[in-house]
């Protein structure tokens, strides 16, 4: 049992280094952590579209953004359990 555990925790240890290792220090600017958020505004803009709307308010800052995006998660998740919290009751009911 015990070098189960010395193995597993090998293991860990190498799936937390290996990806700091390929990381070395390199950032968004190189390539690296560049989704394909940035990749499909990229090819949209390569094609010449001009937007016909702007944005009624944008976020002072990409903080205040992850927030409103955190709590429209957040309510969404609420009524997502409700619902489905609602439906069970109303089975666990009927038997």
């Amino acid at each position: 049992m015990k070098h189960e555990n010395i193995i597993l925790f090998v293991i860990v240890l190498i799936i937390l280094i290996v990806p700091l290792a390929l990381y070395s220090g390199l950032g968004e600017e190189q390539g690296y952590f560049g989704g394909s958020d940035d990749q499909g505004a990229d090819g949209v803009s390569e094609t010449g579209y001009k937007p016909w709307f702007s944005s009624i308010w944008e976020p002072p800052s990409g903080e205040i953004e992850s927030l409103l995006f955190a709590v429209q998660a957040a309510i969404g998740a609420i009524i997502i359990g409700y619902f489905f919290g609602y439906w069970r009751g109303s089975v666990k009911e009927e038997e």
